[in-house]
């Protein structure tokens, strides 16, 4: 059982190369980009931003999620050139997978543009809208943005579903590392404020995309074929209400915020979530990498008891980065940030818990897709956007962004209690509740008693917090919460010699085959999602 952790954590590292070079270039930038920005800029900046990947939700029609899901079919009804008996003619029609990345691209390409084009004409009201502020120009550019990120998504898929890694990873990290100094000349030096950062993250992603774009122009066309893009819709776009309503749970706050509190506290908040996103990128790599694992178990007995244990252990994984972000806060915006963003560390903690409870939440969502049940995810997502939206409304106006993040914490909790009374009915998994009490009651007890008893600055409040923190495992290991066999695996796994072995046996292996059908459509969407929600790619 202990083979499935040592398999998990060694493709989720794989998986999560890219992902953590941005966030660690994304956070080493904030110095800059927060002294030359005020807290209102920033939060405009920040509020744009997460409306291009919310109305991205909706303009893909769900094409991306369905190229995922018939990328792996036959045909499952063939057109009348196909059932020719004439092989001349068989040959001259395109193989279905290739029709599916036309008929999508076509498709998206497209939609998109139509949705962009009609946003561009409404620039003014939407800026007023977001922003309660008339920027016409930061709108324009956010609508930029919206086609470039949606069709740059449908091309990295194609890298995915080929299983292109090493393509995939050196494109994103090459347009990570050139979008840097031209946003940094935007707003650093031309002065371009919000407006830089949009500009400088969708200008630069746009070259990309059409170099991107241009390598692929064989498998592409501008010309769907209507009955198969029924189809794809037909899957694709039931899967949109449920990705928007849990990501408005990272959008309507940012608006209320704004409405409520002002474009300052919006940007107090944006920088917590930047800080936050730590934990995001544990989440990204996990969601990449569990998936897969979690269909390979073909035995439903021994598939419960190795999710029941995968989900104790990333808790414990996230309780710790959690707990170190809570106790260090204070000296992460004060190193990284400028002064008057400081107050941002307060919600800060209360952040990162919100991801660790959505990251638990993908756990759920993969359990969900073995059973063929998705559709079920919506009644908890939706149930938690409306005690989102609800407890915003009152606690903004006393608590500002601190009330929003609570906000986003019990809304997440409530969306991770439905999803798991749900997928109890439909595949009960025997979770380690013993373990996960005193996973959650110790780091509770180290974080209350770093924040109640520890000093709040200095140096030597830095260095009783991080005491505090890096003991939080020693204490679980005294307490029992390690089995015998997990002791000895463990040790065995993170030995220097076991490292280079994984790693000179993952840079050998051939390249996997492709997913059987229906494995793949369970797992593909799951895997869209996380990487789609990472804000610090494009």
């Amino acid at each position: 059982m202990f083979e499935y952790l040592r398999r998990l954590a060694t493709t989720g590292a794989a998986y999560t190369a890219s992902s953590v070079l941005s966030k660690l270039i994304a956070v080493f930038l904030l110095p800059i980009y927060t002294g030359a920005l005020s807290p209102a800029d920033y939060g405009a900046a920040e509020v744009m931003l997460a409306s291009v990947i919310a109305a991205s939700i909706v303009i893909r029609l769900g094409l991306i999620e369905a190229l995922l899901r018939f990328y792996y079919l036959a045909d499952p009804d063939p057109s009348p050139e196909q059932r020719t008996t004439n092989n001349e003619q068989r040959a001259s029609v395109p193989p279905f997978r290739d029709r599916v990345v036309k008929s999508g691209f076509a498709a998206l390409f497209w939609s998109t543009t139509a949705g962009a084009a009609v946003a561009l004409a409404f620039a003014a009201p939407i800026s007023e809208a977001l922003l309660d502020r008339p920027d016409a120009e930061l709108a324009r550019l956010a609508v930029l943005g919206l086609w470039t990120l949606t069709l740059w998504e449908y091309a990295l898929t194609l890298l995915r579903v080929d299983e292109r890694a090493k393509a995939y990873f050196l494109l994103t990290v090459l347009n990570v590392i050139a979008t840097i100094p031209v946003t940094v000349v935007l707003v650093v030096f031309l002065d371009q404020g919000a407006a830089g950062i949009l500009l400088g993250t969708f200008g630069t992603g746009a070259v990309f995309l059409a170099g991107l774009l241009w390598q692929q122009r064989r498998r592409l066309a501008l010309r769907f074929e209507w009955p198969l893009l029924k189809r794809m819709t037909r899957f694709g776009l039931p899967t949109m209400p449920a990705e928007l309503t849990l990501y408005s749970l990272n959008f309507i706050d940012r608006i209320l915020i704004v409405r409520l509190a002002g474009l300052a506290e919006a940007g107090l908040y944006a920088l917590a979530i930047k800080f936050a996103q730590a934990i995001n990128v544990l989440a990204r790599g996990f969601q990449l990498a569990f998936p897969p694992l979690a269909y390979s178990i073909a035995d439903d007995d021994e598939a419960r008891r190795a999710y029941s244990l995968i989900l104790t252990w990333f808790a414990a994984v996230c309780a710790f980065a959690v707990a170190g972000l809570w106790l260090l806060a204070r000296w992460i915006v004060d190193l990284l940030a400028a002064p008057e963003y400081f107050e941002s560390f307060q919600a800060i903690g209360l952040l990162a818990t919100g991801v660790s409870l959505y990251a638990l939440y993908l756990v759920l969502v993969v359990i969900l897709g073995r059973t063929g049940r998705t559709e079920f995810s919506l009644p908890a997502t939706v149930a938690g956007t409306v005690v989102n939206i609800v407890l915003n409304l009152i606690l903004i106006p006393s608590h500002g962004f601190v009330g929003a993040a609570v906000a986003l914490v019990a809304s997440y909790l409530i969306v991770l209690v439905l999803m798991y009374a749900l997928t109890q009915r439909l595949f009960p998994v025997p979770y380690e509740w013993g373990r996960l009490a005193l996973l959650v009651g110790v780091t509770t007890a180290v974080v209350a008693g770093g924040e109640l008893l520890l000093p709040t600055h200095g140096l030597g409040g830095l260095v009783l917090r991080t005491i505090a923190w890096l003991a939080l495992p020693g204490i679980l290991l005294a307490l029992g919460f390690l089995s015998r066999a997990e002791r000895d695996g463990l040790r065995a796994m993170l030995s220097p010699a076991a490292v280079r072995e994984r790693l000179r046996a993952l840079a050998d292996q051939p390249q996997p085959a492709a997913p059987e059908p229906e494995t793949a459509a369970a797992y593909s969407a799951e895997i869209y999602e996380a990487a789609r929600r990472d804000e610090d790619r494009l």
